[in-house]
């Protein structure tokens, strides 16, 4: 994955973030989820910017619902997957 896709998601998810939640910390623990998560994708191979920042968005959605690590990750990663499934259905691809 590239540092760069994987540092441009973050920065993009947390930018938003903050926008929306304008009482977070910038050094909020939250970050540092999410940026263990997108580093975490490395693992599956996506290295796709765009599919990067969906998961990213999705996962800082999920956590502030759930409040659980984890089930914000599982729940990102069905976002990821169904944003996949998406585009290998479309003509062309």
């Amino acid at each position: 994955m590239s540092s760069q896709a994987r540092e441009g998601a973050c920065a993009f998810a947390w930018r938003n973030y903050l926008l929306i939640h304008s009482g977070i910390s910038e050094n909020d623990n939250r970050r540092s989820a999410l940026y263990s998560y997108i580093t975490n994708l490395r693992d599956t191979g996506e290295d796709d910017f765009d599919l990067l920042q969906i998961a990213a968005v999705a996962y800082l959605k999920k956590l502030d619902e759930l409040h659980d690590d984890r089930g914000a990750r599982l729940a990102a990663d069905q976002v990821l997957a169904e944003c996949l499934e998406a585009r290998s259905s479309q003509p062309g691809r």
